[in-house]
């Protein structure tokens, strides 16, 4: 509440920008529909940043480390805009706030998995077999997620327990995460 509006900015841009290259991660490692319009659209908004990544970084197999490390960056900038917009005290410590952007980009994978798995537990529920892009996307994005926890649990009948067990496992993961870094 309490935040200047030069935080608030930066710290708005750079959450919605880090948020669209780690969609893009994310969407690249589910293998999800290419030419799916909110693809292309997140394929578009990163293109120009990703591209020098993409030729010094390997991309191994599914893996495009290039878009996690352009995460990272981000945070990493928005982290020491933050700092000099709010503070005097000088230049942050950068092993500190390195470490602290890595962690952020773990903790909004693990966020963006929470919603999209909600949304499609949700989508399942309200609009099972959609055309709509969107719900295609979820559904792509979450399936890899679901069919992994589904090798160690079954559904039970018509029940399947996945994302609850989803739910569990990210929100342990990210109670640890708080206690190493702030966000």
């Amino acid at each position: 509440m309490g935040q200047d509006p030069i935080s608030l900015i930066i710290n708005t841009f750079g959450s919605l920008y880090a948020f669209l290259v780690i969609m893009r991660f994310l969407l690249q490692l589910s293998q999800a529909d290419y030419y799916n319009p909110i693809s292309q659209a997140v394929v578009r908004a990163t293109a120009l940043p990703m591209a020098p990544l993409q030729k010094v970084l390997p991309r191994m197999g599914r893996w495009d480390l290039s878009a996690l490390l352009l995460a990272v960056l981000v945070k990493f900038a928005t982290f020491i805009l933050l700092v000099l917009a709010s503070s005097n005290q000088g230049f942050p410590d950068m092993v500190a706030l390195a470490l602290v952007s890595v962690l952020g980009v773990v903790d909004m994978i693990l966020t963006v998995y929470f919603w999209a798995v909600l949304g499609s537990v949700i989508i399942s529920w309200v609009a099972p077999g959609s055309y709509h892009p969107a719900p295609q996307l979820l559904l792509q994005l979450t399936e890899p997620l679901f069919a992994l926890v589904r090798k160690v649990i079954p559904p039970l009948g018509g029940l399947d327990l996945s994302p609850i067990v989803i739910f569990l496992a990210i929100q342990i993961i990210q109670a640890q995460l708080s206690m190493l870094a702030p966000f």
